[in-house]
């Protein structure tokens, strides 16, 4: 079955308040386009991804979840025996639980459900499979606590690593304690060969990534491994049997394809899933929630799924 991008996916329209707002993003964006940065690069994206609005009513605790040390995110209308698993994104070489509070305690606040963000480790120090082995093991030594209901959020290559988690989860069958009821992610990495169309596509479009500034961080994070391989990419991975799946993704994004393809397989393998995508926005347009409007309905479609799952489950 040969699916088309409409058959499955909820397309926005830019809203007109939206659209200065992102002008401005673009023009600030500009100078760094494409730039091919190291580790020096992670106090900079911790900085960007700390200034997103705070959420009200909610606390931060770091712990240490299956061998991973990372932070808890408790709203104050958390759910009992549920938690939420966010794994952040960074292309697997920036990013810190510690930076990601704020994101994932607006996602936490609107599920009403207590996440966790672990600190996996980052290549290139810690390449491939390192940040996959410790999300399993996080994953795991949430059931071990005895949380039953889990469900799971990731951004760009979180997503990534979020997707590829579910997939386990499956092929681990009764293995654990918990059962994974839904996954949402954002603008997920879906493809390590990096085959996508809109590589090309949106090369221009896209404010913030190229191409070969890409490659080269995945390079980093797989060395010598096979990019082609189901835990590395999750478009290659299986997907029957997952639980239902949000994707949500600006269609300015060099990474539009890697969710549109991933959606689409999903589907054609009888999964519950569905794309969303936001014209006009560029990667990782979620973080500006409270500032874009598109932000605050993305989040809050995502709230809204993740606490009809959960709530399914009982």
């Amino acid at each position: 079955m040969n699916l088309k991008t409409n058959d499955f996916a909820s397309v926005h329209p830019l809203d007109p308040d939206d659209a200065p707002i992102v002008a401005k993003m673009r023009i600030m964006a500009a100078p760094a386009k494409g730039a091919l940065r190291g580790v020096e690069a992670r106090g900079p994206f911790d900085a960007v991804m700390a200034s997103v609005s705070v959420p009200n009513n909610v606390r931060s605790e770091v712990d240490t979840i299956g061998g991973v040390p990372g932070t808890w995110v408790h709203p104050a209308n958390a759910r009992p025996g549920c938690a939420l698993l966010h794994l952040h994104g960074g292309w697997f070489n920036f990013g810190s639980a510690a930076a990601f509070i704020n994101l994932v305690g607006q996602i936490a606040a609107r599920v009403g459900v207590s996440a966790f963000i672990p600190d996996y480790r980052l290549a290139p120090e810690h390449p491939f499979p390192g940040a996959t082995e410790d999300v399993w093991a996080c994953y795991k030594g949430l059931a071990q606590k005895g949380y039953r209901r889990l469900v799971l959020t990731g951004d760009s290559a979180g997503g990534n690593l979020a997707l590829g988690l579910a997939a386990r989860t499956v092929d681990a069958g009764g293995s654990t304690d918990a059962e994974l009821v839904g996954v949402a992610v954002f603008s997920p990495v879906t493809d390590l060969t990096l085959a996508g169309e809109t590589y090309v596509t949106r090369a221009d479009a896209d404010p913030l990534f190229t191409r070969a500034q890409v490659v080269q961080l995945v390079q980093a994070y797989l060395r010598d491994a096979d990019p082609s391989s189901a835990l590395a990419s999750p478009l290659a991975g299986p997907v029957a049997g997952l639980p239902s799946v949000r994707v949500h993704v600006g269609d300015d994004e060099v990474l539009l394809d890697d969710s549109r393809r991933y959606v689409a397989r999903a589907i054609v393998a009888g999964v519950d899933a569905k794309l969303d995508v936001w014209m006009g926005m560029p990667h990782g347009f979620v973080g500006r929630v409270g500032t874009l409007k598109a932000a605050d309905q993305a989040m809050d479609a995502v709230g809204d799924f993740l606490a009809e799952r959960l709530d399914a489950a009982l």
